[in-house]
């Protein structure tokens, strides 16, 4: 198993990056081609990794600040190195905590959608009190969107939940301002026609607190109302896990000592809603594995989304999400 990594493109250099390669290299068997300034990388990684791991030397990238259409110009660039391998079949996934615009454009116009796809979509998970997760999308890849593509977004999360959640029966939801089907604007009322004569396993309308109580499996929405409950959501944990810490810190004696007795749950919170433990985000609908992490990702969190390329990989997404488009 091929995936190239875009080494240079996250908010903190290469080191994490690397880092993270490292620790996946130690507990699955995959080629990681890193794609990267040689010069740089290439000290980072120990010697005896060497023979394990290939370096296409690439001493440009795009920085975070830059336009997304930089990318299409500059194909000395990591990520434009990164889609080509994949493009060419000389990898088998990529993986970038680079510019998420950049690798969402190339992955689009240079590898290019599955046949029938209008739009491809970000899938992400989001915590809920099953203690699981609940599969989001569209969370950024489209602002604007229609019926249509709110269906095959339903049908992709399908797919792709399935596989991540490890079960046959998921259910999928449509995000509304209310769970009636009178609810929602002139889009959703109209997919909601659309989702519920094409899925049996179709919940309805349901509302941003069903996200975390895990209502459903597949939760469907635009790219601009997703993005927004995605960074809303993980502005709110940070906040409550900055508050907690506070209200310990001016706290008497008998309650720090409470705290500590509850630091194993508080480690248990932080885990389900830390972002690093699933690591990247696949690009459904390109006709291909792109995985699209967080620009502040640690190595664990590279380390996971090398993980989510793996399991993409070993469970043939592409064609299974090809494979649904005939059935429905």
């Amino acid at each position: 198993m091929r995936i190239a990594i875009d080494a240079m493109g996250g908010d903190f250099g290469p080191e994490p990056i690397i880092e993270g390669v490292i620790k996946a290299l130690k507990i699955k068997d995959f080629t990681p081609y890193l794609v990267g300034d040689e010069k740089i990388i290439k000290p980072l990684v120990p010697k005896n990794l060497h023979d394990k791991v290939r370096f296409i030397n690439s001493e440009d990238y795009i920085r975070m600040e830059e336009s997304a259409t930089e990318a299409l110009k500059r194909k000395q660039s990591t990520i434009y190195k990164s889609i080509e391998l994949l493009r060419n079949g000389e990898v088998d996934a990529v993986v970038s905590a680079g510019h998420s615009g950049a690798t969402m454009s190339l992955a689009t116009l240079r590898i290019g959608r599955i046949k029938g796809i209008k739009r491809p979509a970000i899938v992400t998970f989001m915590p809920n009190i099953k203690k699981t997760y609940t599969l989001l999308l569209d969370v950024g890849a489209n602002v604007d969107c229609d019926a249509e593509n709110l269906y095959q977004f339903g049908l992709m999360g399908e797919v792709y939940a399935k596989v991540v959640l490890n079960k046959d029966d998921v259910t999928i939801g449509l995000l509304s301002n209310g769970e009636e089907e009178s609810k929602g604007n002139a889009v959703t009322k109209e997919a909601f026609k659309l989702l519920k004569e094409k899925f049996d396993n179709f919940h309805g309308n349901v509302e941003g607190n069903d996200i975390f109580k895990g209502t459903v499996d597949v939760v469907v929405t635009d790219g601009f109302i997703g993005n927004i409950v995605l960074k809303a959501s993980e502005g709110a944990a940070e906040t409550i896990g900055k508050l907690i810490k506070e209200e310990i810190k001016s706290s008497g004696l008998l309650q720090k000592i409470g705290a500590l007795l509850l630091r194993p749950v508080f480690k248990g919170l932080k885990k389900v809603t830390d972002y690093a433990e699933y690591g990247g985000a696949p690009l459904l609908g390109v006709n291909g594995c792109v995985i699209i992490a967080h620009g502040k990702s640690n190595s664990k969190a590279i380390k996971n989304a090398i993980f989510q390329a793996v399991k993409y990989i070993e469970n043939d997404v592409t064609n299974k999400i090809k494979e649904s488009l005939k059935v429905h």
